[in-house]
Parts: structure tokens; C-alpha cells; sequence
């Protein structure tokens, strides 16, 4: 498979130029593969659906042909998954993708391990490590900081801002020892992001350390991401006729957005023939993408901190991916957009543990709060032509081209949770009144001792700092 690059389709890459260089130090640009190959009908059409790794394998293959056997790609899909998504019925037409079953209890385990996995494999020969800089918002630097803990040849830096973390994702990525370290930033998570992006560009730096990214900048983390679009998405197409007697269903995924990496995997599974009709953004405050939709012009902004803080993102990396592929008006026939503010967020969390008894972390509720106001009457509104102030907490003032299906009661929707509830135990319990439980993994580190390192928002310090250390 060949790479090209967000800001020149000039450039064509292998994809271990792509996933060692995680950015294009040159244009500043993002790495897209050329294509993407749509998956074997007998394996889309399969009744039961395969499971999760054999979908995972089938399509990784034509991303790494040629560059990693087929032997050693099965290998890397066995020591990344011994855990697999979930699908868990909320009602009959509403279902929650559990994300959060790997090791640090949030979907980014799902691209980490397999990146770590694969770009130890494309170090294998190399005398000297590839330090990987990460940005975080929440759960990207300790599902990256335990998929690289003790991988041979790989070195983790993660950059987190103080303070505006809940304190147990704090304290997954304060703990970590060894190859990785955490560095808790005095700014907001676009400072991070900044420093890491800057550090990229850097001749300077370049020239004396060989670096790479584990944000959703990188591919490999990136197509890992779509396996679990395409698993639920055959799953709960060949099990709607018996949950809701909606025979070949319109599947809308709802997807908590922040960067958008996480929306752009399910955009490369689409592609490769899920059977997915189209997606809800599902934003916080940070509604960038929201209103580049409702108005066709993208102003990035300073994020600001809210309930749902993995997804405070002003400047969504993917964003160059997303307009890489479609045009605007590809991406409003794809896409309904919706945001709440912490108000909504705490509410939302509330309505879904009402309805349906299932309690959903902030990103998630978002989510349930999207679809349950699209399916119970806001979507047609829209279409009969009541529009919502897009500058206001709900649906973004954009018709997809399913929103006939849900007016028709044909629809259903997959809502994405991308981590355990106990992560947020303070907002969940200020919303519901009880604690969600809290699985073992979490609490064994909680007991850990902090040893995350204080860095000022300042790019010379932090490449002072980087240069002394590394």
C-alpha cells in the first residue's frame, strides 16, 4: 500500500515511512493511504459475523502487504487483542459499543497495541531507539504509555495538561516507569499538541533524535481503529431483524469526537464496505467540526475544559484527513453534528441511566443524548424545516442523507463508549447519585506513586528538556 500526504498527493510513502515518521516533518501534513480496499464479500456477508481479530486481520492485510508477512501480522493481532469490543443492547433499536475492555479501560487501547506492535517490528534492525511524543486529552497517553511499557526498541514521552484530566486517567499516566514517562504541561491539551507538533517539524531536533507520533496523527493507530466499526456494524446488521424486526437496517454510528481520529476510522471502514449509513459527530463545547459543518468555514480555536475532557480539542488533527477524503458536502451527506455543554453533559448522563439503567461516562452520554434526541423527533423536525441555532447545545442544523430513515423508523444507532465510567466517577456520581463500579485494574493504580515530571508551555524548555533526557 502507498501513503500520501494531507498537504501534497504528490508524496508517496511505504507504511513504515508513514508509521515511523508518524507526520511529514517537511509539509507538516498527515499520512492517508492512496486507497481503500473493500473486504471480501463472503466475509461482509458472513452469517454468524467473524469474529473481532479475524476481521482485524483481514483488513490490516492490505495496509502492511508487503511489508509485514502474513505470519508475523497474525502474531501482532493475537498479542494486541486478548480482549474483543462489545455489543451491549440499551433497547430495541440503540446499542452500546463497549470500547473500554482492554488493559487502561478506554478505546485507545485498540490503535495503541497495535501500532506498538508494529512499529517494534519496524525497528527490529535499527541500533538506536524511536522515541514516540504523544499529546493527551485523557485516555491516549495511558493506553499508549501501557501498549509501549517494556516493548523493545521504543521510547514514550507523554504530555498531558495539568490539571484538566480527571485524577484517575492523572494517575494512569503518572505511574508508568522504565521506557515511558509522563510530563504534566502547565497549559491546555492544544499546548500540548503544539509542542509535540513543533518538536516534529524541528530539523534541529530531528537531526539528533528519531521521533514518531502515537496521537491519532499516526496511521497506525488510526486503521486499527476502523476492525471495531466493522465487527459491530456486521454484528448488529445480522441481529436487528431479531432485536427490532428492522430488516437490513440503516446503521448510524455515533461517535464521541475530539480529534477525530476516532470518526475517521469509522469513515476507512465505511470505505471498505461496512455497513454503516452514516455517523453523528457527537462534541462537547470544543465544536469546531460541528459548525465547519453548518457553515462550511473551519475556525480552530483555543479548547476549553469541560465534563468530557478527552475530547476538549479546538484544533482536531483530523480534520486534514477528513477533508483529505470528501468534500463538504460529501461530509454533510455523511454526517450529522451535535454538542452539549456540561450542563447537557450531566443531564445526559442521567437520561440514559433512566431510560435504559446503563451508565455511560461523559463522552458516551453525549453520544446517547445525540441519538436519543435524533431518533425521538429532532432530526425530522429538521427536515420539516425547524432548524436549531447551531451556536446552541443540540443538533447541528445539517440533514445527512439517512435522515430519511430515521423519520421512517429504519434506523438504528451504535453508540460508541469509549471508556469505563469509573474513569469520571466524580461527574457520573454528581449526575446519578451512586458510583459506577470500578474494575480491579484501575484501582491497582491508584495505589502507584506519582512520577509525572512539570514542564512549562514553552517549546525551547521542552526541547531543552528532551535533548538532556532522551
Amino acid at each position: 500500500m502507498i501513503y500520501t500526504d494531507t498537504r501534497d498527493n504528490n508524496i508517496k510513502v511505504d507504511l513504515k515511512t508513514a508509521v515511523m515518521g508518524g507526520m511529514n516533518e517537511k509539509t507538516g501534513g498527515l499520512y492517508i493511504p492512496v486507497e481503500f480496499p473493500k473486504l471480501d464479500s463472503s466475509l461482509l456477508n458472513k452469517d454468524p459475523s467473524p469474529s473481532f481479530r479475524d476481521i482485524a486481520f483481514n483488513m490490516a492485510k492490505p495496509y502492511v502487504e508487503g511489508e509485514i508477512p502474513d505470519d508475523v501480522l497474525a502474531e501482532i493481532i493475537q498479542d494486541a487483542y486478548p480482549f474483543s469490543p462489545k455489543v451491549v443492547p440499551l433497547d430495541s433499536i440503540s446499542y452500546a459499543l463497549e470500547l473500554f475492555h482492554g488493559p487502561t479501560c478506554a478505546f485507545k487501547d485498540f490503535g495503541a497495541r497495535f501500532m506498538a506492535r508494529t512499529m517494534s517490528y519496524f525497528n527490529r534492525n535499527e541500533s538506536t531507539p524511536l522515541h514516540i511524543l504523544v499529546a493527551t486529552s485523557g485516555d491516549t497517553g495511558s493506553a499508549v504509555g501501557s501498549a509501549f511499557h517494556n516493548v523493545p526498541g521504543l521510547d514514550v514521552t507523554i504530555l498531558y495538561p495539568e490539571g484538566k484530566i480527571s485524577p484517575l486517567q492523572e494517575k494512569q499516566l503518572s505511574t508508568f516507569t522504565g521506557n515511558v514517562r509522563a510530563l504534566k504541561v502547565r497549559g491546555t491539551f492544544d499546548d500540548c499538541q503544539r509542542l509535540v507538533k513543533t518538536a516534529f517539524t524541528d530539523a534541529s531536533l530531528r537531526e539528533k533524535l528519531r521521533l514518531s507520533s502515537a496521537n491519532s496523527i499516526n496511521i497506525s493507530r488510526l486503521l486499527p481503529q476502523s476492525f471495531y466499526y466493522m465487527y459491530a456494524a456486521l454484528l448488529v446488521r445480522n441481529r436487528a431483524a431479531m432485536d427490532n424486526k428492522i430488516h437490513d437496517p440503516a446503521i448510524i454510528m455515533v461517535v464521541p469526537s475530539g480529534n477525530f481520529g476516532n470518526l475517521t476510522s469509522g469513515l476507512i471502514a465505511k470505505e471498505m464496505g461496512a455497513p454503516i449509513a452514516g455517523f453523528v459527530a457527537a462534541t462537547n463545547t470544543n465544536r469546531t467540526i460541528p459548525d465547519w459543518i453548518a457553515t462550511g468555514e473551519y475556525n480552530a480555536r483555543p479548547s476549553v475544559e469541560t465534563f468530557a475532557n478527552a475530547m476538549d480539542v479546538g484544533a482536531p488533527s483530523n480534520y486534514e484527513r477528513i477533508k483529505a477524503m470528501y468534500t463538504l458536502d460529501q461530509v454533510r451527506e455523511q454526517f450529522a453534528s451535535y454538542w452539549l455543554n456540561n450542563d447537557g453533559i450531566l443531564d445526559a448522563i442521567r437520561s440514559c441511566n433512566t431510560k435504559t439503567g446503563y451508565i455511560m461516562d461523559p463522552h458516551g452520554a453525549i453520544g446517547w443524548q445525540a441519538w436519543d434526541d435524533i431518533r425521538s423527533g429532532a432530526m425530522k423536525n429538521l427536515m420539516d424545516g425547524v432548524k436549531n441555532d447551531f451556536t446552541k447545545p443540540g443538533l447541528t442544523p445539517n440533514i445527512p442523507s439517512w435522515g430519511q430513515k430515521v423519520v421512517e423508523k429504519k434506523a438504528v444507532g451504535v453508540l460508541l463508549e469509549t471508556a469505563s465510567p469509573a474513569k469520571f466517577g466524580e461527574i457520573v456520581t454528581d449526575a446519578i447519585g451512586k458510583e459506577p463500579p470500578i474494575p480491579a485494574r484501575l484501582e491497582e493504580v491508584m495505589r502507584l506513586p506519582d512520577r509525572a515530571i512539570p514542564m512549562e508551555n514553552d517549546y525551547n524548555l521542552f526541547k531543552d528538556w528532551l535533548l538532556a533526557n532522551l
